[in-house]
């Protein structure tokens, strides 16, 4: 097999990765970091199997993947307390578009001094919150 064909089936595979695929793996890869946590944040509607009306869930429409926070330390003329910063990161594969309401979302939480961005990949989500 020629490297060009080899390298083309790598590309698809990367390509066809679903956004759960990479939510996990970058889950998995931040999991060990003491001062992060992030949890699922799973958003939709089901209908209530008692009264069959239509129930919302999670944080809120248009709101990110992984939901958490960073504790960072603040620098000792700021009292050198620690605090957790909001931290918003949707998850995409690469051809996944933000829409509307998400963006607008990541730009609220950016805004409110919150750590938020779109990740595509485990880098991206290091890069995201800062982590070598």
């Amino acid at each position: 097999m020629s490297s060009a064909i080899l390298l083309l089936i790598l590309n698809i595979l990367f390509l066809s990765q679903s956004e759960n695929q990479i939510q996990q793996e970058i889950r998995l890869a931040v999991g060990q970091e003491k001062n992060l946590r992030l949890f699922r944040n799973e958003t939709g509607s089901l209908p209530n199997p008692r009264t069959g009306k239509w129930v919302d869930f999670g944080l809120a429409k248009g709101s990110s993947d992984l939901i958490g926070f960073k504790t960072i330390e603040v620098t000792p003329d700021m009292v050198g307390e620690k605090l957790a910063v909001f931290t918003s990161i949707e998850v995409k594969n690469k051809r996944g578009k933000v829409s509307e309401l998400q963006h607008n979302w990541l730009q609220v939480v950016k805004k409110a001094g919150g750590i938020t961005g779109v990740a595509r990949s485990i880098q991206d989500a290091l890069n995201i919150l800062k982590i070598n």
